[in-house]
Formats: C-alpha cells, structure tokens, sequence
C-alpha cells in the first residue's frame, strides 16, 4: 500500500544537501517538492544541535528542562498572545488528532466541519474528516460535514463573483444551520490554513474571519492546521493564517513537517480557556516522545535558522519571481489555466480547455516524469490531479527557480 514516486522508474535516493538530493550514481536532483526538510536538508545547524543535545540527555518530559520552556517561549513570540499553550508531540497527524479532542472536549460538541478534498492526517479520527481519504474507503461519518473549497478559479463561486468570500463563508453558515436543524451541535471547523491537497488554494481573504463568526456563534472552535504551511514558507508573515488579516486568530493552531526539519516534531497552540477544559477531565496528557530535550534543541535550531537565513524574505523574493515566470509560462502555453500562490507555496493548474477549465490529468503526469529525467522532482496534486506543486526547501533560489521554468518550457513546447 506504500506508493513510491515514479513508481514505473523510481529514484533511490542516499544523500540530500540543502535543495539537492543524490542518487546512488551521485546525479544531483532539483527538490521542489520537500516542505520537511524546511531550511534544506541534512543543515549543519540543525545536525549539531541535534547531535550535542543528544551527547547530553533525551528523555521524556516528566522531568523539568530547559529546551522545552525555551522552545514553547520562542514558538509563543511567533503567534498571537491569546495562543500560549503549547502541547508537544511527533508529527502532524498526532497534532491534528489532539485538537479535535481539544475542541470536542472544550465544546461538548461532537461534529466536525473540513472543506472538501482536505487531508488532515492518517490517523482513523482524520480520515474521517479528510475527503480526500474517506471518499475511497468507508464514506463520511454523520458527524463530519463537507463545506465547499473557497477556490476563486476552480470552485462553485470564481473570481468573476461580486462576494465569493461571502459566498463561500455562506456555505459553511448554511452547514451549521442544516446541522442544528437535525439536532447536531459542531465542536469546531478544522482547515487548513492553505489547502493543500486540495489543489494549492489561497483562499480569498476575509474567509477565515466570516467562517469564524459563524462557527463561534454555534459554540464551535476554529482550528487552522499549519502542518504543510506554517513557519514562514508563505514569507510575508510567519503562519499562513495571518494572509488572511490581522483581525483573525485561530482558536487552535497544529504544527508538523517542517517544525524539525525532518525529525519527527509536532505541536499545538492553543488558548488557555481551552486548555483548561481539557486538563479539567482529570485525565493526564502524556507523550512520550513529545518535547523531548532532543526534539526541542533541533526546533530550537530550526527557528535559528529561519532567522539568521532571512528565509522569510527569501521565500517571498523568490517566490515572487518564480511565480513571475510560471506567469509568463501561462501566457505563451494555453495548457497552463492557472497559477496561484504565495511564498515558496504555489500550484500550476494544468487544463485541457480554457473555456471549460477541465482538468489534464495525464499531461500533469507526462510533465512530472520529463522533469524527473531532467533532474527535477516535481509533484501533482488536487481533486484532478492536475495541479503542479511547488512547496521546495526554503533554500530554493532564484537559479532553481529558473532552471525549472526553463525545463517546463522546453517540454511543454
């Protein structure tokens, strides 16, 4: 059941150094793809702080130490004030799976609003709320329900609609309604803060806001999942949710990937209101492995190197320039329909017909498979599988960006 990438022709893979991978032959592979080894692999900073801390102790956080308090302080000066409880674990599935509890047992609630085609984890409770899993398998639980993708080009409400942010925000209030109509009652609207798997949608701004009053007003919590998205890779600001203005706050945050840079690292952030609900049970919150002192000095080290990389700006310098390119790509070659995105997170929609905007599948496929006999690893993604995305190391250069571009241009010529 594990799919490999290429799977006709699949890479082997030994050695990685910042945006480059080596296969057992020593080619050197461009990596677009690998939003986990956020700073760029096997970094220097992030190997020595690993190895020191682990020279000295890991354990689990039943003992005091310093590397968990002053990790949770340097993640708190990243996030809006009223999100200061932090809880630790080892990936982003654990993560997910923690704040449903988090909201059902703050809410009392049990329902669980996602947008369509989201993927929040592989844990049993997250397939039941990714779409995109679970329209494979069992279906949807009467406890999940399913809210249009805000997405301006593909979606029920496009760029040419007077109030899509409306619109879309609109759906969700006619869910919580139709819900509470059949005596539902929703503990929280899980999303993430780009969807990812969903196609690589930035959501129109001010949708996070109009969705928030209406799942506040149900007694419901919002959480935005920044597992793909968060630690500055949309480059203008730190977490992809504040692309949607200073005026939204979250009620709970979920971190994972490129939280440590490859080492299984995870986190929520939460509000203290929140947190207190949830210690009021009387039942112990425990993870072995989470916040461990190892853990913690390689997350320590990740946010070192985000700023003293300027990677922030990086990722907005040339992640404008490359989206710069793409463009002029759209305009000389018709099979591109769209091209989206902010920071080192962007997606090229791939379409059969401009009027129609049908997906093309098999040319997305054709293209990764070219570019992969190029030395670039590239991926698809969305409901049709059609959509190029780029979430690369934040290493990624302006050198890269060309290089690819160039390529695409070639083979889609």
């Amino acid at each position: 059941s594990c799919k490999l990438f290429f799977s006709n022709d699949p890479v082997k893979i030994v050695k990685a150094k910042g945006q480059y991978m080596y296969d057992e032959d020593g080619r050197q592979y461009l990596d677009c793809i690998n939003n986990v080894a956020h700073v760029g692999h096997c970094h220097p900073d992030i190997v020595k702080a690993a190895h020191e801390q682990n020279q000295l102790l890991n354990t689990n956080s039943r003992y005091l130490h310093d590397n968990l308090v002053d990790y949770a302080e340097r993640l708190s000066k990243t996030l809006p004030e009223k999100l200061c409880i932090f809880y630790f674990l080892n990936s982003g599935s654990e993560a997910n799976d923690l704040a449903l509890r988090l909201a059902r047992q703050y809410t009392k609630h049990e329902d669980v609003i996602v947008l369509d085609h989201a993927y929040h984890g592989h844990l049993t409770s997250l397939i039941d709320i990714s779409p995109y899993k679970f329209r494979n398998l069992e279906g949807q639980k009467e406890w999940v329900h399913v809210a249009p993708v805000p997405d301006t080009y593909r979606g029920l409400y496009r760029e040419d609609h007077e109030d899509s942010v409306t619109a879309y925000a609109d759906e969700v209030k006619n869910i919580i309604e139709r819900a509470h109509k059949r005596g539902r009652k929703i503990a929280a609207f899980f999303v993430e803060s780009l969807p990812s798997v969903g196609g690589q949608i930035i959501p129109p701004a001010g949708y996070f806001q109009k969705v928030a009053q209406h799942v506040h007003k149900a007694g419901a919590v919002f959480i935005a999942d920044e597992i793909q998205v968060g630690f500055g890779r949309v480059g203008k600001h730190f977490w992809a949710f504040q692309l949607q203005g200073e005026d939204f706050i979250p009620d709970i945050v979920t971190m994972g990937k490129p939280i440590g840079n490859g080492h299984p690292l995870a986190c929520v952030a939460t509000t203290k209101e929140i947190a207190e609900a949830f210690a009021a049970t009387g039942v112990e919150y425990f993870n072995t492995f989470g916040g461990n002192p190892v853990s913690c000095a390689i997350g320590l080290a990740v946010l070192d190197v985000i700023e003293k990389e300027h990677l922030q700006a990086h990722a907005t310098e040339v992640g404008n320039f490359l989206m710069k390119l793409l463009k002029e790509q759209q305009t000389k070659h018709p099979i591109i329909g769209d091209v989206r995105g902010c920071g080192l997170f962007i997606g090229v929609d791939l379409i059969k017909d401009q009027a129609e905007r049908t997906p093309a599948p098999a040319e997305a496929e054709y293209l990764i498979t070219r570019l992969k006999e190029e030395y670039i690893l590239l991926s698809t993604d969305g409901p049709g599988r059609n959509v190029l995305k780029f979430k690369p190391p934040m290493c990624f250069n302006m050198e890269d960006a060309k290089f690819v571009v160039e390529t695409m241009d070639k083979i889609l010529t």
